[in-house]
């Protein structure tokens, strides 16, 4: 059973703790949604039971991440461990591995990101490859590729046709995170006019403003952001 062998073997998992005050950010500002909702006895106990629930499954899941979640490297190729799920893909599979900064980060998030990019143009962050854990990610990323050379059976060169696909998909990755910025500004405006209309009305539409709202804003503009970025592909990389 040598899954991983040939000298390559690597296991990028946590070793560092998380910043506390990333940390202490998080709990606090979960609590104080909380708190402001369950105060207000005009709101349905549904609201404040979901996101509570949420929350814990969101701090569940990050738990149970930095405790399994690992990048493992061997002569087959590269396995990315998550909470519940895993990702693997053979080294002639594998495009490129690229450490990425992140742009405008504030200052106790993380500054690099390390993705795999398969050579159909899909890509996927490889756990605890960031500066978090690691203390100088190019150089690790540097590394990492030329001990992989000899084992992908090809030189780290650029395909044009792959580059394409990596553009036409980070484009889709674009659309769906304005569309998801769109949704949660929504729901702020939301909650702004619940807060206003808690004051001044008998009866507060909380599902419209909690739920409808930022799931109509976000169908809407993921549709059309969408529809924007593939009418700007050429023809020839419209297919999967």
């Amino acid at each position: 059973m040598d899954t991983y062998g040939g000298g390559i073997e690597r296991e990028y998992r946590k070793r560092k703790k998380t910043p506390p005050l990333m940390a202490l950010s998080m709990g606090l500002l979960g609590l104080n949604a909380l708190f402001q909702l369950y105060r207000h006895h005009t709101t349905p106990q549904w609201v404040p039971a979901s996101l509570a629930a949420c929350y814990l499954l969101l701090a569940a899941q990050m738990v149970v991440y930095m405790r399994r979640g690992r990048t493992l490297v061997g002569a087959r190729g590269i396995t990315a461990r998550r909470a519940v799920t895993e990702r693997s893909r053979a080294w002639q599979e594998i495009y490129d591995i690229r450490a990425e900064p992140v742009p405008n980060a504030a200052q106790s998030a993380r500054k690099w990101f390390t993705y795999l990019y398969d050579t159909e143009g899909r890509r996927f962050v490889l756990p605890h490859m960031d500066d978090w854990q690691l203390d100088d990610v190019p150089a690790e990323v540097a590394a990492l590729r030329e001990a992989a050379a000899r084992h992908r059976g090809a030189a780290w060169e650029r395909r044009p046709e792959v580059e394409a696909r990596i553009r036409r998909r980070a484009g889709h990755r674009k659309a769906w995170q304005r569309a998801i910025t769109g949704g949660l500004i929504a729901l702020g405006c939301g909650f702004l006019l619940w807060v206003v209309l808690l004051f001044t009305r008998d009866h507060v539409p909380t599902l419209l403003l909690f739920l409808w709202l930022p799931l109509g804003t976000f169908a809407v503009l993921a549709a059309l952001l969408n529809w924007r970025w593939e009418s700007q592909v050429p023809l020839e990389l419209r297919q999967p």
